[in-house]
């Protein structure tokens, strides 16, 4: 009994000794384990930096540059930086801005442009700073005409312009439509048709359509042509409504065109946050630049909840191969792209560009505030997550660019610049 009685007084002091004893070993194990891991690295994400807000709804619009957001969504790499997704396809720029601006939406697909036009008030936006910290691809959109122009060989707006003018003088001006006035597909339109001598404000008519319906209301004869993004130009061709009078890539090459945007206030508040879906989205960009991954790409976004569209439609412009639906066909180089050749930098420059768009067409005056592109972009937040990626990003904030009409843009001019085009509407 007493050695019995001895045994389990020893029992309890040796669990109490062993399990101090294991608790050391464990911990200095577990520090020998993590101690070539980032400080802070718990499970694919980074404890001292999880973002403040994981729950976070993003808007897109059907279109194939919402293809980042989807894949980052789908590819589970929104989760695997700590946020739990919820994609919300909306009917409208307008929808689009109105759900950012009243917080329904946390982060948004959103053209070029309209962060400016909120954040200066333009347009009938309401007036609520937003931010562009990432571009989300380059390329891929163009303008359509109809069947009739087509047929009348019609492909330079120089040989619009006698159309046009004698549509005017007969009180049935011709008809154009972009998808919101100060975004991207506006401008596009703006500018190839002044490149012929057109006047988009005062020798035609130009509507606001959404993207998804573009191709319904041409065919119904609403419009003489229109610009958008893919897949409804070609959708356009598919169907036998019109085809591709110019690409906007030919326009400029690797131009500007979609992009990231959220509120100023929703990113000054949560900027782990902000950081977290840019990770997710630089690695979603990589991912759909690899061409092996375009048919995966199309397949997944073309489902009802995002374009609801034919998955062959959409890649067949992803990769490259243009049917312009005139009898001219081609392997376009210049293909919509979403990591490659800095595609994701927010470029200073590119925001002065739009901004001289907005004087050019008298959306602002003489007073117009360029400097509102250092509130706006927000190359610094880029920088910051590249470098954390080990993702090289381009040390300047400007460049210089080039369009087909041979006017060179500098961004250190950009009221020059605006002064510049013998079509213009400066106020």
């Amino acid at each position: 009994m007493q050695r019995k009685k001895r045994g389990r007084q020893v029992v309890g002091p040796a669990k109490d000794i062993s399990r101090r004893r294991f608790l050391q070993i464990s911990g200095s194990a577990a520090g020998v384990l993590l101690a070539g891991l980032p400080r802070g690295w718990v499970g694919g994400a980074y404890a001292d930096d999880g973002p403040e807000t994981n729950q976070i709804r993003i808007g897109i619009i059907a279109l194939t540059d919402c293809s980042s957001i989807v894949m980052a969504h789908e590819l589970g790499l929104f989760k695997k930086y700590g946020i739990e997704s919820t994609v919300s396809k909306e009917a409208s720029w307008a929808v689009i801005r109105d759900r950012l601006t009243l917080g329904e939406n946390q982060a948004t697909h959103m053209l070029y442009g309209m962060p400016y036009g909120s954040t200066m008030g333009l347009a009938g936006s309401p007036k609520k700073a937003m931010i562009i910290p990432f571009c989300l691809n380059h390329n891929g959109q163009a303008i359509t005409l109809n069947k009739e122009l087509r047929d009348k060989g019609i492909r330079q707006p120089s040989e619009i312009k006698p159309l046009a003018d004698a549509a005017r003088e007969a009180g049935e001006p011709l008809t154009f439509a972009m998808t919101f006035p100060t975004g991207t597909h506006a401008m596009w339109m703006r500018y190839w048709l002044a490149a012929g001598g057109i006047n988009p404000d005062k020798d035609v008519t130009l509507i606001t359509i959404p993207p998804p319906q573009m191709v319904a209301n041409m065919k119904v004869g609403k419009m003489d042509g229109f610009c958008v993004g893919e897949p409804w130009n070609a959708r356009a061709i598919a169907d036998d409504i019109g085809f591709t009078a110019i690409t906007t890539q030919q326009m400029w090459k690797d131009h500007p065109e979609k992009v990231f945007a959220l509120t100023e206030e929703f990113a000054d508040k949560n900027p782990k946050t902000v950081r977290a879906l840019l990770r997710a989205l630089i690695e979603s960009s990589q991912f759909i630049d690899k061409l092996e991954n375009r048919k995966q790409v199309a397949e997944t976004v073309s489902r009802p909840q995002y374009i609801n569209c034919d998955s062959n439609i959409i890649l067949g412009r992803l990769l490259g191969r243009y049917d312009y639906g005139d009898g001219r066909s081609e392997q376009d180089p210049l293909y919509m792209t979403f990591y490659d050749r800095d595609t994701n930098f927010p470029w200073k420059s590119h925001g002065i560009w739009w901004i001289s768009q907005f004087r050019r067409w008298g959306m602002v005056g003489a007073d117009a505030d360029y400097g509102v592109v250092d509130k706006v972009h927000r190359p610094d937040i880029y920088r910051e997550v590249a470098k954390e990626l080990g993702v090289a990003a381009p040390v300047q904030d400007a460049k210089a660019e080039a369009l087909f009409d041979g006017v060179n843009f500098d961004p250190a001019a950009p009221e020059q610049y605006a002064q510049s085009f013998t079509v213009k509407n400066l106020s």
